[in-house]
């Protein structure tokens, strides 16, 4: 066989990967980096963080955006960060309106699972008509398909 070839990355499994196995110490490595990254500027952005990573040289290899992309979706998906879009204000005020962003939860630490108030965990609590709804109205939590199934009712 020849050696002199590199193989392709999708079947490599790329900068992640080494001799087939999933190198979870450089991807740990990485997500710190990022998590700095985010906890320093409150609200990043992907371009910003790749461009904090390649100036700082932290690591000794040419890291893509798309590399940082990677890093940041498995964060999402393990809620250690959120996506956001910037609405120009506030954290955001750097931030172009509508650009994707990502950001902690809430506080300096990521907390594991969504912390919601008791309002927001009813069906009233994330109801668009809560305002026309009343107790005897044309809209009222006693005739409310999502009520009803929520408490497992009927009324």
């Amino acid at each position: 066989m020849a050696d002199e070839f590199e193989p392709s990355k999708q079947v490599s499994g790329g900068l992640w990967y080494v001799d087939g196995n999933l190198d979870k110490e450089l991807v740990n490595v990485m997500k710190q980096l990022c998590l700095r990254c985010i906890r320093i500027e409150k609200v990043a952005t992907l371009e910003r963080v790749h461009e904090h990573l390649k100036k700082q040289q932290v690591v000794n290899f040419e890291i893509s955006s798309q590399q940082v992309f990677e890093i940041f979706y498995s964060m999402v998906l393990d809620n250690e960060i959120i996506e956001v879009k910037s609405t120009g204000l506030w954290e955001y005020y750097s931030i172009p309106i509508g650009t994707v962003c990502y950001r902690f939860d809430s506080g300096p630490v990521v907390a594991k699972g969504s912390k919601v108030g008791a309002f927001a965990s009813i069906p009233c609590g994330a109801c668009t008509r809560i305002n026309p709804c009343t107790p005897n109205g044309v809209i009222s939590p006693s005739n409310c398909a999502y009520s009803t199934k929520w408490l497992n009712i009927d009324f």
